[in-house]
């Protein structure tokens, strides 16, 4: 019985670990709600938000935002761009939107899935970027939220790095006539962290603090899209 229950516990842990290394970038997550949402419906202006925990999230924190209009949520909570930047084809592309909003990066510089540098985890972006541009996607490129360390990973010094990051993204936003969505501005601290009345933990946004992003990214989206400004 002993031996029985141990090797169960091994099939857990190394069964797991396989089934991640498998889809390393959980390409199952969404597939069979893109699937459902098939192909947009004639005159739908679709807009597919592409992220992490801090996207994935908006949907469960504020979901008035998303109610009654075309937003696809296609956040996955601890993803780094190379995640998804594999993913994008069916997360995204697939989905033919009018345009992407991406928000990512923070995961990065938390090293999630190991080291990778902050030109790196901008290439990624810009990858999506020319991807979504390649088929007629438009793009909408935000900053990544401020943070001065990490719960799930101290130490890693985040403020410097995502204000170097964020510049890196607004230069090539502008460089591409893309749309900067600056969330960091309106949402940084002194210390170069969250305002602590915007997220409990100072890396995810509450409540507050997607009040504060919502009308921020929805100018870019009207502006791509064509729509009034209200």
């Amino acid at each position: 019985m002993k031996k029985v229950i141990f090797l169960m516990a091994l099939f857990v842990v190394f069964g797991f670990q396989n089934t991640n290394a498998q889809d390393w970038a959980n390409l199952k997550k969404y597939e069979k709600e893109n699937i459902g949402l098939g192909k947009p419906k004639a005159m739908e202006k679709r807009v597919v938000f592409m992220g992490n925990s801090i996207t994935e999230g908006w949907l469960r924190t504020s979901p008035s935002f998303f109610e009654g209009k075309s937003y696809i949520d296609r956040g996955i909570s601890g993803q780094t761009t190379p995640q998804m930047l594999l993913r994008f084809r069916q997360d995204v592309i697939d989905l033919q939107p009018k345009a992407v909003v991406i928000l990512a990066g923070i995961n990065d510089i938390a090293e999630n899935t190991g080291p990778i540098s902050l030109e790196q985890t901008a290439g990624n972006i810009f990858s999506m970027a020319e991807l979504a541009k390649a088929h007629g996607i438009k793009v909408i490129l935000c900053s990544v939220l401020p943070a001065s360390d990490f719960p799930w990973s101290p130490g890693k010094n985040p403020g410097p790095k995502v204000v170097k990051l964020n510049a890196m993204l607004k230069s090539y936003a502008n460089e591409n006539n893309i749309p900067y969505v600056d969330y960091y501005s309106a949402m940084v601290n002194s210390e170069l962290g969250l305002k602590k009345e915007l997220g409990e933990d100072g890396v995810h946004p509450n409540q507050e603090g997607y009040a504060i992003m919502e009308p921020l990214v929805e100018k870019a989206i009207a502006k791509v899209i064509n729509k009034k400004v209200k």
